[in-house]
């Protein structure tokens, strides 16, 4: 087996110092261009890679974040992990994945292992978190921040679209359609997303003087919102609008009422959903639906844990962001309607 090179022997090589070295490959450092090119060459011509793990024991830093997630099946967390990665990464920093139920059991689980691995942060897309866990992270000096969820704890730090403003939107936009029967698929109701888009979606109908014609939970999986169709759709009395919590059940709950029970839409039934992933523009299903901000839900949620990192006793940032109704052809259009 071949030695291992050295940064001692890139730096020989370079013609520069060994911390001139360290520089060029601690991310943020200060080093010129031109050294950076001797070092990087040299360190191409000798096959030298820097100990990542080695400078962590030193540093105290593992240029790692914790990204624990539920699920990913709903198509709105792989390109959200694409972003944070990408957006991490052009900061210095690599990301850990580790897939988590939403459970506290399991959720403590992972954490207890995500700790062993000396991140530097952790954030938690769409998992909820116990106020132990919360206590056992901060006791290990061990940022944490949200995504895609704010806890009732405001000491927690989060990013999220604005769910609330969200739901109301969409309730607007079916009531202006003239819809009357209007009903909901719900979503997890563990998840704050969720209580936070019905409870905007219910004040919106409540303003034009309606409730809720009828409801029933998807619990954010496909099969579940599959079987919530059928229940509020396959009877005489069956809605005439519904808004399903996020696109990813909407998929499911669109394809049982044209293929399953016969029905058009929006002809006999609108269907609203929420997330506008990629597949919601596609011909087959035309979702009209709210749309996440995800790159500045990105982009906020990478600003507040580096800042977190930095100054571990900032106060908790919290962010909601509102996102834009994009019309589409699977609900009524209301007459004169201009977004």
């Amino acid at each position: 087996m071949a030695e291992k090179v050295t940064s001692l022997q890139v730096a020989e090589k370079a013609g520069v110092s060994q911390s001139a070295v360290s520089r060029v490959f601690t991310p943020g450092a200060s080093v010129s261009a031109k050294t950076a090119d001797k070092v990087r060459k040299a360190a191409r011509e000798l096959g030298y890679r820097p100990n990542i793990l080695a400078r962590a024991m030193i540093t105290g830093r593992s240029r790692i974040i914790g990204l624990v997630v539920a699920y990913l099946e709903n198509h709105f967390y792989p390109e959200v992990l694409e972003k944070l990665s990408n957006a991490l990464q052009a900061q210095g920093y690599h990301v850990l994945i580790f897939m988590a139920s939403n459970t506290s059991d399991n959720i403590d689980a992972v954490m207890d292992e995500i700790l062993d691995y000396q991140v530097d942060g952790i954030i938690l897309a769409s998992v909820a978190m116990s106020s132990d866990l919360t206590q056992r992270c901060e006791a290990a000096g061990v940022p944490v921040v949200l995504f895609n969820r704010l806890q009732d704890d405001e000491t927690l730090s989060g990013v999220a679209s604005n769910n609330v403003a969200g739901g109301r939107k969409l309730a607007e936009f079916l009531v202006a359609g003239g819809h009357r029967r209007i009903a909901h698929i719900a979503g997890w109701e563990g998840a704050s997303t969720q209580r936070d888009r019905e409870k905007g979606f219910l004040e919106g109908l409540a303003a034009a003087g309606l409730t809720l014609h009828s409801r029933a939970e998807g619990n954010f999986h496909t099969d579940q919102a599959q079987a919530a169709a059928r229940q509020l759709f396959d009877t005489d009395d069956r809605p005439d609008a519904v808004f399903v919590s996020n696109d990813h059940m909407a998929f499911a709950v669109m394809d049982v009422l044209r293929f399953e029970l016969g029905l058009g839409i929006p002809d006999d039934v609108s269907v609203v959903g929420y997330d506008d992933v990629i597949i919601s523009s596609w011909p087959s299903y035309n979702l009209t639906t709210l749309r996440q901000p995800a790159n500045r839900m990105v982009e906020e949620t990478v600003r507040t844990m580096l800042a977190r990192i930095d100054t571990p006793n900032m106060p908790a940032r919290r962010v909601a962001i509102d996102g834009p109704l994009i019309v589409r052809g699977s609900a009524r259009i209301p007459e004169g309607w201009t977004e």
